[in-house]
């Protein structure tokens, strides 16, 4: 598969898969200095690229886990999803989830990109629903 990539910020890195079989490519910051995101802070990482997925896929935008684990910056929505009529920059939403003030510097690989297949799914009202052997059953119901 191919996904057409354009650079909105000349300083852009396009994204780089890390190792053969990873299923994530790295996504850079794409900043003008260091960003400093305190602690229980969230900030908008500008990646400084924009990406054209092709209809019946998404990209969906992942934790690196190295930053996560590590240095406690994760994205704060958890998954970033990026729809296939999207064209704007993708933009990093990462919070510090640590107890220190953290910084991202230009390069620096913010979160992970991988494309995956959706499904548009039709919604249609019912009365009831098929019964299943957990049913209703929520949080937890299943056991630990």
């Amino acid at each position: 598969m191919t996904i057409e990539i354009k650079k909105t910020n000349p300083r852009a890195t396009l994204p780089v898969y890390a190792s053969s079989l990873a299923a994530g490519a790295d996504l850079y910051a794409c900043t003008a200095g260091e960003v400093r995101i305190l602690p229980g802070e969230t900030a908008l990482i500008p990646t400084g690229i924009a990406v054209a997925i092709p209809a019946g896929y998404a990209g969906f935008v992942f934790a690196r886990s190295g930053l996560s684990v590590k240095m406690g910056l994760a994205p704060a929505n958890k998954v970033g999803v990026i729809d296939a009529d999207y064209r704007g920059e993708i933009l990093v939403s990462l919070y510090n989830q640590s107890g220190q003030v953290r910084s991202v510097c230009h390069g620096d690989r913010i979160a992970q990109l991988v494309i995956l297949p959706v499904e548009t799914a039709l919604f249609k009202e019912v009365d009831e629903l098929s019964d299943t052997a957990r049913g209703a059953g929520g949080f937890g119901s299943t056991g630990k």
